[in-house]
């Protein structure tokens, strides 16, 4: 019986993946380590994932809360800021595109119907989603400008935030538009200030909403999230916010 002679390249692919499986192991093992032995001043660290990153040696932490910051193997010496890589092109920010797809990924699990939607007519060619507070002036003014973006084939999605917190007015008016029938023409009535018909006494998403952009590093609103996950502050005219999502007009 002939024996079948393995192609070079394919014994270089199987050598290859073979020499880096003992990498990956080692780099899966010093992640598990510090994730359970994490502590400052004797205290557990609630981490959340721990990651590698392009810089040997240094790790990504993430924690519960959102922060993050970058560790040694050991968990002996931290960095905080952002780490840059130094790119043909240019410098590339990449804790900014590792927050946003972190940001992406969190919004793509809220389900539409725990949504307040404002989408125009026509099928739109992009959607942002954004945090919003009904006290907020620059809310009601992103507010104003939705039959513009509409028209510009961008969608909006709301999310609740009340600044002030949960037990906040606003967080009422919230929870009453959420608990409407029909929560966008709610949502309007809350923007220009008008009462609501409906009690605030239904099983309704604005506390997780308001926890979730606590998390994704919301701070004030309109808080605007583009498709990539990228968090834009305060408000866009439609035609700045456009440009940014490299939409053309008509």
């Amino acid at each position: 019986m002939m024996r079948q002679r393995l192609a070079p390249f394919s014994l270089v692919t199987l050598l290859l993946a073979t020499s880096l499986l003992p990498a990956v192991a080692q780099a899966d093992a010093v992640t598990e380590r510090l994730a359970e032995t994490l502590s400052v001043n004797g205290q557990s660290m609630p981490v959340d994932e721990i990651t590698e990153t392009p810089m040997q040696g240094v790790y990504h932490v993430r924690l519960e809360s959102g922060e993050s910051f970058y560790s040694n193997a050991e968990g002996s010496h931290f960095l905080v800021g952002d780490l840059y890589e130094n790119a043909p092109g240019g410098l590339v920010n990449l804790t900014e595109q590792a927050q946003n797809q972190e940001r992406a990924d969190a919004l793509a699990a809220v389900p539409e119907n725990e949504r307040v939607i404002f989408r125009g007519a026509a099928e739109p060619n992009a959607t942002v989603v954004v945090f919003t507070d009904p006290t907020c002036p620059y809310c009601a003014r992103l507010h104003d400008t939705i039959p513009e973006l509409n028209e510009r084939g961008i969608a909006v999605h709301y999310l609740a935030f009340p600044r002030a917190g949960m037990g906040s007015g606003a967080a009422d008016t919230l929870q009453q538009v959420w608990c409407s029938d029909n929560r966008s023409e709610a949502m309007t009535l809350a923007k220009e200030g008008k009462p609501i018909s409906s009690a605030a006494d239904c099983d309704n998403p604005v506390a997780g909403q308001y926890a979730l952009g606590q998390a994704l590093g919301v701070q004030g609103t309109p808080a605007i999230i583009l498709p990539n996950g990228q968090l834009v502050p305060g408000f866009v005219p439609p035609e700045r916010l456009s440009a940014m999502l490299g939409l053309n007009d008509d």
